[in-house]
């Protein structure tokens, strides 16, 4: 079974459970993947995340209520796990533009969210990328500077970019002793929370690590084994839509399964100028 068949049974799993109470860990165990790495994959390939497909499922399948029977609003509104009609009402407004009130009156036309279907998504022949190099890394040893951000709305992708910043302007690199590589700074993504949250850590790799540590930073240990390895050259914005490529299309359309450490990534710093001209390297963990 691929990544869509799997994704799939997720989607089929929540769509027969619309009306009950539904955690991201029940749903992702429909796929066998993680609740992280179902959500990443998930808002990767379809632009928006678990979260808002559910609501906007339940929103719709609520309008066809309004529609065609005479079911009292707070009864629909209760059914569709809002707490109160004054709730469904807001998150009706939101994503409609028209309370469900007047929507019953006129029935206007309004764009319904119908179910998905993720083998739609799934390409055929050769992936519009060039492809990654696979090979063997050994164990990489990193200190850094830890900060947090979240997979929800896409948050990570606007964050990432002010983490390396403001890395180099605390100057935190002349923090870190023992460096394998000088100015060659790591980014590593970890501590993968259910509610989509993680921590992003900026770094170097270090040959050995300091017994005490400033506040924020942290030590961690890249694991040892195979990787896909995308090398790029380009944009600050042409490396985030690689980031996006590489989890909405090549991994779920390639024949590999990631891995469970962490992904990561390495930028020369002399030799990029952010944002017009960046030099980097994406690291994938990928099973055996």
């Amino acid at each position: 079974m691929d990544y869509f068949e799997r994704i799939q049974n997720a989607i089929e799993f929540i769509e027969k459970n619309l009306r009950e109470k539904l955690t991201i860990t029940d749903i992702s165990s429909q796929s066998y993947f993680s609740a992280f790495h179902f959500q990443r994959l998930f808002q990767a390939i379809t632009g928006f995340s678990v979260q808002q497909y559910i609501r906007n499922r339940r929103l719709s399948e609520a309008a066809s209520l309004l529609a065609t029977t005479t079911q009292n609003i707070l009864e629909i509104a209760i059914n569709f796990q809002y707490g109160s009609q004054e709730a469904f009402t807001r998150a009706f407004v939101q994503y409609f533009g028209v309370t469900p009130a007047k929507y019953r009156k006129g029935a206007n036309s309004i764009p319904f969210q119908t179910k998905i279907n993720f083998l739609d998504y799934k390409l055929e022949g050769e992936l519009p990328m060039q492809r990654p190099e696979i090979l063997h890394l050994s164990k990489k040893r990193i200190t850094g500077y830890e900060y947090k951000t979240s997979l929800q709305d896409e948050q990570y992708y606007a964050e990432i970019p002010g983490f390396y910043l403001d890395f180099g302007q605390q100057q935190y690199y002349e923090r870190i002793s023992h460096k394998v590589a000088p100015n060659m700074a790591y980014g590593i993504s970890t501590n993968f929370q259910e509610d989509g949250r993680f921590s992003f850590i900026v770094g170097e790799e270090v040959e050995i690590f300091e017994e005490q540590l400033e506040k924020g930073f942290t030590h961690l240990e890249i694991p040892a084994g195979k990787y896909a390895e995308f090398t790029l050259n380009g944009t600050a914005e042409g490396i985030q839509n690689t980031r996006r490529f590489i989890y909405g299309v090549w991994l779920p359309n390639s024949n590999y399964e990631r891995d469970t450490g962490p992904d990561f990534e390495i930028t020369d710093v002399i030799q990029s100028i952010y944002p017009h001209e960046m030099k980097m390297k994406i690291y994938i963990p990928i099973k055996e």
